[in-house]
Order: structure tokens, then sequence, then C-alpha cells
């Protein structure tokens, strides 16, 4: 237990994680009042609008994605923090306004929820390499996955809540509680210790360093396929606002319902990070087995007959896609170069959560036209897809081998190969020994 939560024995991480449990709180509490009012109150149960929304949200993600690596890689991160966190707050108020007047239209959904997803494409990868400064490089992964509890913790308690405060004081409440909680995060990030932080050299300005981030992932091979991984996933299978609102309608349930399934959700997603912060190192083989997994509990939620069996795959669902998750965003974060990592991290977030632009549109006119359970089931071809992408590139790069089991029976030995290892070992010695890296240490 105590190697589970190891990095909260660190004073800035322990502001840190307390500040954005709060903050994601109100974030999922928006999300969720945000989709309903687009399903139920801006339209008529029309799924494909929830998609527009999420594209809209996430489509600057995928837009910024060059700018928004630099800007963390050259910037001082806390102090954008500051920055970026405001300005959501303030679109959270301005959209709240709105809803409580009952003035709000789709279309100003549609653009609160661009302009959200602009900032959100700055704040993503200043957020997420902004933790390999307030622990040790060792205490990252640990980090990393406590980030992510902390995320879907939030996500246990937000839907749940916004559904009924949804019903008893309506949206508009919802949106302007988020916009309140991002006092949280400006304020531990008021209160850190910063001579403890561990602050990397910045790369100085020249031309080409968009350039050289792109040649860097194209020289490391297992980066990309983990990149692949998450696009499959990140297009069609993370679209869960669709997955659950559609459903709950389907089982005939309203707000409260919908919310609930978001909060069962995160009780897996919380195991799932749990699990993954025990773990020393993250592996490209853990991930491909969550992929799996991610796959078969999206296949048996499609199948599931009743409302309550739905919620109880769920739990399995979040598990699966949280391990999946946080091990493809820790092994991004610990084998890439410090001086990359803003670049590096900004392309895997404009992948992973990029590519829901693309997807759900598609997922939402899917479950319009066939029904949600043909919706989910997309999403569960692509964890599938994902984990195919993984086993076929272990065998290829010599990761698995098939051999002669004792007493003459055939058996198949997944392993890794010892040169292999190695041979990434020195890769990335090779990555650090060339990286000029000074670290101030409190």
């Amino acid at each position: 237990m105590i190697r589970t939560f190891r990095s909260l024995g660190i004073y800035n991480f322990r502001l840190f994680f307390i500040g954005a449990f709060v903050s994601n709180v109100g974030t999922w509490m928006q999300r969720t009042a945000q989709d309903w009012i687009v399903l139920t109150k801006l339209t008529h149960h029309d799924a494909a609008a929830v998609g527009v929304t999420l594209a809209l949200q996430f489509g600057p993600v995928l837009l910024m994605m060059p700018i928004a690596g630099l800007i963390a890689d050259r910037v001082n991160r806390r102090r954008m923090l500051f920055i970026t966190q405001s300005l959501m707050a303030i679109l959270g108020l301005g959209l709240g306004l709105l809803v409580v007047t009952n003035s709000a239209t789709l279309w100003e959904v549609y653009a609160f929820a661009f302009a959200l997803g602009t900032v959100s494409a700055v704040d993503m990868p200043v957020r997420q390499t902004f933790v390999s400064e307030i622990v040790e490089e060792k205490q990252i992964p640990n980090a990393v996955a406590l980030n992510s509890a902390s995320f879907n913790g939030a996500r246990l308690v937000g839907p749940g809540v916004a559904g009924v405060l949804i019903a008893v004081i309506g949206s508009g409440w919802v949106f302007l509680i988020n916009a309140a909680s991002f006092a949280a995060t400006l304020l531990a990030l008021a209160l850190m210790h910063v001579h403890e932080l561990h602050v990397s050299s910045k790369p100085a300005r020249k031309r080409g360093q968009i350039r050289e981030g792109w040649r860097y992932v194209g020289s490391r091979p297992d980066i990309v396929i983990v990149l692949v991984m998450m696009s499959l996933v990140g297009t069609f299978g993370v679209n869960f606002p669709i997955f659950t609102s559609t459903m709950a309608l389907a089982f005939h349930q309203g707000a409260n319902g919908y919310g609930l399934l978001s909060s069962v959700m995160a009780i897996g997603s919380v195991l799932g990070a749990l699990m993954a912060a025990r773990r020393e190192k993250p592996r490209v083989v853990v991930i491909g087995l969550a992929s799996l997994g991610f796959g078969l509990s999206m296949l048996a939620a499609a199948i599931m007959p009743t409302y309550w069996s739905f919620a109880a795959v769920l739990v399995v669902v979040g598990l699966s896609a949280l391990t999946m998750m946080t091990s493809a965003n820790a092994y991004v974060q610990t084998t890439t170069a410090p001086n990359m990592r803003g670049r590096v991290m900004a392309l895997y977030m404009a992948i992973f959560a990029g590519t829901t632009p693309i997807g759900a549109p598609l997922v939402g006119w899917i479950a319009n036209i066939a029904g949600p359970r043909w919706a989910i089931a997309v999403g569960a071809a692509s964890g599938l897809a994902a984990a195919a992408v993984a086993l076929v590139w272990m065998i290829v790069t010599n990761h698995l081998r098939v051999h002669r089991a004792p007493e003459s029976r055939i058996g198949l030995a997944f392993s890794y190969n010892h040169d292999t290892r190695v041979r990434a070992r020195k890769r990335l010695a090779e990555d650090l020994s060339t990286t000029e890296i000074a670290i101030q240490r409190g």
C-alpha cells in the first residue's frame, strides 16, 4: 500500500494531487451537464450532436499539437498552468451564466466547447509534463498513475453529483460550480515550494525544433507503436459520453441514471490507476493486454440485457481502459529524453485525445442509425485492433518467440528478448547523454 501511494509523501505533489482532484470533480460535473443538455434540452436525443460537441472540444488538441508541445518545453510550466486554469474557469463561468438564464443555444455550446478545447490544447501537455518537475525521475510512473487515479476518482464523484444537481437545481449551476472548482488548482500552484521543483533546462530557441520532435519520435519505433494503438482507441473506443448517455436513454433512465453509469465506470478506472501505480516500470506488453481486455469488456457491455448488468460490466471497461491509458502515458514519459518530453507528450495527447473529433461524430451517427449497442461494438473493435498491433509488433521485433516445450509438447513462450532490451536501454542512454540537463534540487 505504501508503494502505491509513495509520491504523496512529496509536499508539492500532495498539493497538486488534492487541487487537481477538486478541479477534476468540477470538470466531470460540467462534462456530464454539457452532454446532457445537448442530448435532451438543445436537441431531441441527437447522439450525433453530442459527437460534434466532443469533436469541437478535442479538435484543437489535434490542430495545435506542434505549437503546444513546443510551448510545454520552453515555458515555465507552473506559470503557464496559472494562465490556462484561469481561462478555463472563466469559460465555465460564461457558459454557466448562459444556461442559468435559459439563453444558451446549441451553437453557443459548440462555441464554448471549441474555446475550452483550444485552452486545453495548451494546458494538457504542460500539465502532463509538469508532473515530471514535481517528482524525481524514478517516481514519474507512480506520479502519473496517481494523477490518473485523481482524475478518475473525480469521475467517480462528479457525474453522480452532477446527475443529482441537474435534477434538483438545473444544469446551469453545475457549470458555475465547475468554474469555482478551478480555485483549488490555482491555490495548490500558489502554495508550492518552488525551490523543490525539478526543473530541466529549456531548449534554446532555434528553427526546426518542431521537426526535431517529429524526428525523435520517428527514431523510436516503440513509441510509434504506442501512438498507433492509442490512435485506434482514441478515435473509436473512448467516446464514453456517447455510449453511456445513449444507453441510459435506451434503458429509460434520466439524468441520475446517466450520471450513475459514468460513476460506476470510474470505479474500475480508479482500480486500474492504482494497479498501475504499483508497477515500477510501464511496458508495451501491459498496454497490449489492457487493450485486449478493453475490447472484450466492451463487447460484453454491448450485449448486456439490463441497465444493472450493463453498469456492472462498465467496471471492467473502466479498469482495462485506465490500465491501458496510464501505462501508455507513463511509458512515453519515462522513455523520452527530458528536453523532448513536452513535444512528445503533445504528440501523444494529440493522437489520443485529438483523434476523438474524427471518431465521435461517426460513433454518434452509428448510435443514431443502428442503435447504441452497435456504437459500443465499434469501440470494442478498436481495442481488439490495438491489441493485435501490439502482438504483431512484439513478434516482428523478436519480443515474442515460439519454442518447443519439454517432453515433446509444443508450447508458446511469451518472453522478452534480452538483446532487444539491451538495445533499448542503450538508445535511451545515448539520448540522455546528448541532452544537457540542469536540475534544481531542493
